[in-house]
């Protein structure tokens, strides 16, 4: 098997404030100034590090805001986020739990730490995606999908050296629970000191690997921790040696291959369709949240 070049290892942009309770690095499209095609059809990748949040009795977080044309996937590794929308849905993730939101139409939503959690503070640490979707999908109806652990896909690395989650795709035939409409794996992998790792992906797929801890090598590059790897689009093998108890982040996906207009919350093919996009959440076609 080939194995795919690594391209780029980008330690992580300066953080920036997500309304007031998510402190995150922009990796793309902006933070390593990969641009907005580079790993399509993940539009945007903020990852909140891990830190360790103090009580508040007032809920951190962020207020009712717009999306359309793509979905926003929340996974949490520390802590617990609570979900509303505009469109009935609500849930609580936690450790090893994802939210998987398709905006489509239009939907507003808001995030925020959980109440509990709020209370006693305590250490968070979370990665959202933005996962563009092809025109054809962009006005689908908004959709919602609590992934919690039980329902992922689980499998065991030999000797007890560690387990891969399969949160989309499939890794040695065992798939993950939620669904895309592109061809998209999102993995996540445990890996004691010493364990190694064997993954494949389409060559033309836009590949990379996000360490959360420990540090791990990756196709021959040392990837530390709160590093992102790019893999160039060449071969199919990524192969991860933890160098250290470790655990990672692997997002792969077949690019979606048409124009991209993007404003704010709004991921669109043309400025027409943005300034409509606008136009329709102004009037109040988003729905109503409080």
């Amino acid at each position: 098997m080939q194995y795919k070049p690594v391209e780029n290892v980008f330690a992580p942009p300066a953080p920036h404030m997500v309304g007031d309770g998510f402190k995150v690095h922009n990796f793309f499209p902006s933070g390593a100034r990969m641009g907005a095609r580079r790993m399509s059809p993940f539009f945007l990748m903020d990852y909140g590090a891990k830190t360790v949040i103090p009580p508040s009795e007032s809920p951190r977080g962020v207020g009712a805001h717009p999306h359309r044309g793509f979905e926003t996937v929340t996974i949490a590794f520390h802590g617990r986020v609570a979900h509303h929308d505009s469109a009935g849905n609500s849930g609580i993730i936690g450790e090893g739990e994802v939210q998987w939101m398709t905006a489509g139409s239009g939907i507003l939503h808001k995030e925020y730490h959980e109440k509990e959690f709020s209370l006693s503070g305590g250490p968070m640490q979370m990665v959202q995606l933005w996962v563009n979707l092809p025109a054809k999908y962009k006005m689908s109806k908004p959709g919602y999908q609590g992934l919690t652990r039980d329902m992922m896909g689980k499998v065991e690395l030999p000797d007890g050296m560690g387990h891969v989650n399969v949160i989309a795709g499939e890794y040695r035939g065992i798939k993950g629970p939620a669904h895309t409409f592109t061809p998209v794996s999102l993995l996540t992998a445990e890996l004691k000191a010493g364990a190694e790792a064997e993954f494949s992906f389409p060559a033309n797929f836009n590949t990379g690997l996000l360490v959360l801890e420990g540090k791990v090598t990756a196709n021959g590059a040392a990837v530390p921790q709160d590093r992102f790897a790019l893999f160039g689009n060449e071969g199919e093998g990524v192969a991860v040696q933890a160098e250290a108890d470790s655990k990672i982040l692997l997002l792969s996906g077949e690019p979606i291959d048409e124009p991209i207009a993007s404003y704010g919350p709004f991921v669109m093919n043309t400025q027409k369709e943005i300034m409509q996009a606008v136009e329709d959440y102004q009037a109040g076609k988003f729905g109503r949240l409080e």
